[in-house]
């Protein structure tokens, strides 16, 4: 099942006093280009979130957005540094001495001195951490990878759809391959009665003449070809996942076919359905752009 390479997801997860929200986007790009917003306080799960990504997406550019609420209480702890308050007190007190100053210091005064009074956050269990952020990373990646799928599904139909024209248009063209050779034999053969008026004409130079042009613009190599690459894309369709890269190489092969069908196109008809596969060749090449 093909996927696009546009794509939304959002999941959030509760549990305990921790709540996370992922959303992600997707657009297009050559390879997996990652980039990811989250709390500091989750930068070391950087690896592994990169890791579990890799599990649902193997191209694209995805911006990756995560929010992190701790509503417990105990987020942080007050810490009383009892030995800094003391040597406070100390250098307070023969201030007092060396200037006769009164000691006029209040609990009030000696918390708002410099780390007397800190605030420390309480050490968080990574596993816990992780086991809540990945819950809510691999939602996120699972509705990512439905809306892809969806979209998957809507572009190869439209692929399909116009291979199916062109397959008409190829067609087309070798019908009205026979046609031209004869057209060229009769108009070679009406201008050879005019010049030589009742001189007899010789046939052996006539079909001669036919055979090097056959030959000129045969297009029955390329046209094969292109069926050939054609119908091998309609089969690649079919396959798994992953398969965006495959795509845009057989599109390729088949705009080389179409340019050299043009090139030794020598009828107007002909010329015109080679230049409508070109159009639609490049229609095509298009939608693989965003293909997985």
């Amino acid at each position: 099942m093909i996927k696009s390479m546009t794509g939304f997801g959002r999941c959030e997860v509760s549990e305990a006093e921790r709540k996370f929200t992922v959303e992600m986007k997707g657009v297009n790009h050559r390879y997996l280009d990652v980039g990811i917003r989250m709390p500091k306080k989750l930068n070391f799960f950087e690896t592994s979130i990169r890791n579990l990504l890799k599990k649902y997406i193997q191209r694209g550019k995805v911006d990756l957005f995560i929010t992190y609420e701790d509503m417990s209480e105990a987020q942080v702890t007050l810490k009383y540094n009892q030995k800094l308050a003391s040597e406070y007190m100390d250098y307070f007190k023969k201030m007092e001495e060396d200037f006769h100053l009164d000691n006029d210091i209040r609990v009030s005064t000696l918390s708002r001195c410099p780390e007397v009074l800190t605030m420390e956050e309480q050490v968080v269990n990574e596993e816990e951490l992780w086991n809540g952020l990945s819950k809510a990373l691999e939602g996120a990646c699972r509705q990512f990878v439905e809306t892809r799928t969806t979209e998957g599904e809507n572009l190869k139909k439209d692929i399909i759809a116009k291979l199916d024209g062109m397959l008409e248009t190829v067609a087309c063209i070798e019908e009205r391959s026979p046609q031209i050779v004869a057209e060229y034999r009769e108009k070679l053969e009406t201008k050879v009665k005019e010049l030589l008026a009742d001189t007899q004409m010789d046939e052996g130079r006539i079909a001669a003449e036919v055979v090097i042009f056959a030959d000129k613009i045969c297009t029955d190599e390329e046209v094969v070809r292109l069926k050939s690459h054609i119908n091998h894309m309609k089969e690649t369709l079919e396959s798994a996942d992953g398969i965006g890269r495959k795509l845009d190489f057989i599109a390729q092969e088949m705009n080389r076919e179409a340019n050299t069908i043009l090139s030794k196109a020598n009828d107007l008809e002909i010329s015109n359905h080679a230049i409508d596969l070109k159009t639609e060749i490049e229609k095509v090449r298009e939608q693989i752009q965003n293909i997985e």
